[in-house]
């Protein structure tokens, strides 16, 4: 019977602490609520950008590259095959006629239906930021590897030759694979040395292949990477023929920049309780 009281006291003295606890982390809590900080940043309004209507089409802001129509705004469209909504490679690679900077890039491409060969003779294409000449190039590359081994760094959803994709979630053939490439142009001093590097990420069917990769320069077969200097940010994108009929559709590109704020003011802190701003934090904040 002793025993019982006594275990009835401990859990009756718990209770009552745990209580008092959360009674004082409230009340500092409503203190430190009452307490707002402020940047003193003033920002620019975001503008409003449309979503498009179903999973994968263009925002409102985008450039349309490819709607199933035609291949007008790209050099060379005329020697691939359009039909049905879908661009064939042809003959050559054919380019953007526009140049692009920082951009967000959507693009949907299939495989061969009837495989054959393997490694990099199966399904090869490729997705670059091209500049003036093949020494200024970036690539993430198209291929079939749907159960279809190569050199990890030359896969599907690879930096060509300078990273692997971090999973493979390849389609298998006849099936569409997306695209959507987040890329950040290099840029360079007036001297032509590198002043910030390229970076990519790159969402393959909804998955996260490369995150915020910071290139090694552009993406060569035959040499170690390097920078080749470029005038501007701007860079032509443009879908490469390896001689294999990959199929591609619906491509659309936005560029974005960065809101810049200004310090209009020196940072504070508003004490909606009384009122009053004060560089410094009220010790009565919490």
């Amino acid at each position: 019977m002793l025993e019982h009281s006594l275990s009835v006291v401990v859990c009756r003295c718990r209770l009552l602490l745990a209580g008092a606890w959360i009674a004082a982390a409230v009340a500092a809590s409503a203190g430190a609520e009452s307490v707002e900080y402020l940047s003193g940043v003033e920002w620019p309004e975001p503008a409003a950008v449309t979503p498009g209507a179903t999973p994968g089409a263009a925002p409102s802001d985008a450039t349309v590259l490819f709607d199933g129509t035609n291949l007008d705004a790209w050099e060379n469209g005329d020697a691939w095959k359009v039909e049905g909504g879908v661009a064939t490679v042809g003959t050559g690679p054919i380019t953007t006629k526009q140049t692009f900077g920082d951009c967000q890039l959507h693009v949907e491409w299939s495989a061969p239906v009837s495989p054959s060969g393997d490694g990099q003779n199966r399904g090869n294409s490729g997705v670059f930021f091209l500049g003036h000449s093949i020494d200024i190039s970036y690539e993430v590359q198209v291929l079939d590897s749907f159960q279809s081994k190569t050199y990890f760094d030359g896969q599907a959803g690879a930096v060509y030759k300078q990273t692997p994709p971090m999973v493979n979630v390849t389609r298998p053939p006849g099936e569409w694979n997306v695209y959507d490439i987040l890329w950040t142009a290099p840029r360079f001093e007036g001297d032509g040395t590198l002043k910030s590097p390229a970076y990519v990420t790159v969402l393959h069917n909804g998955v996260v292949v490369q995150n915020h990769f910071q290139l090694k320069g552009s993406t060569y077969w035959h040499r170690p990477p390097e920078y080749v200097a470029h005038e501007g940010d701007g860079l032509h994108i443009s879908l490469q023929d390896h001689h294999h009929p990959v199929r591609y559709r619906n491509i659309w590109v936005r560029e974005w920049k960065a809101l810049e704020g200004k310090q209009a003011e020196p940072p504070s802190y508003y004490d909606h309780a009384t009122g009053k701003t004060s560089a410094e934090r009220p010790a009565t904040g919490g």
